[in-house]
């Protein structure tokens, strides 16, 4: 018997100013072996926005967010992350056009992103060679 096990999503957060690079992020995921949710293409238009986002990080394993100077400004950043800290989710911060320095010590940036591992978007690949790694195990 072939039992195909279900990988739990990983849950895209950004600005709507970088869906682009949200989709290549999450075309990547796919590669990985794993699914993703970008509210993009999986919340239709009609649904509660913020209960599909409730639902989605419930049953994601992982937050992978998309730290652009137009993100930082976002109130639904700073909400999806708090959620997933708060249910002690991995939590992947990927920088790009800001640096670790104005993330760290940025004023009204919540400290818990001050603790989470970040990485510049030019070398995601190491995060993807670790989902996929995840993926596998």
């Amino acid at each position: 018997m072939n039992v195909q096990k279900t990988v739990p999503p990983v849950f895209i957060s950004h600005s709507s100013k970088d869906t682009w690079v949200a989709k290549q992020i999450a075309f990547h995921v796919g590669q990985c072996g794993a699914l993703s949710f970008l509210d993009e293409s999986d919340v239709d238009h009609g649904d509660d926005f913020e209960e599909e986002i409730l639902k989605a990080a419930n049953v994601s394993s992982e937050l992978l967010v998309l730290l652009t100077p137009w993100s930082k400004v976002r109130p639904y950043i700073w909400l999806e992350i708090g959620v997933f800290w708060g249910s002690r989710k991995r939590i992947v911060g990927v920088l790009h056009g800001l640096t670790s320095q104005e993330i760290l010590g940025g004023e009204g940036i919540p400290a818990l992103l001050k603790k989470i591992h970040l990485l510049e978007l030019n070398d995601i690949d190491s995060y993807f060679a670790q989902l996929r790694e995840r993926v596998q195990a």
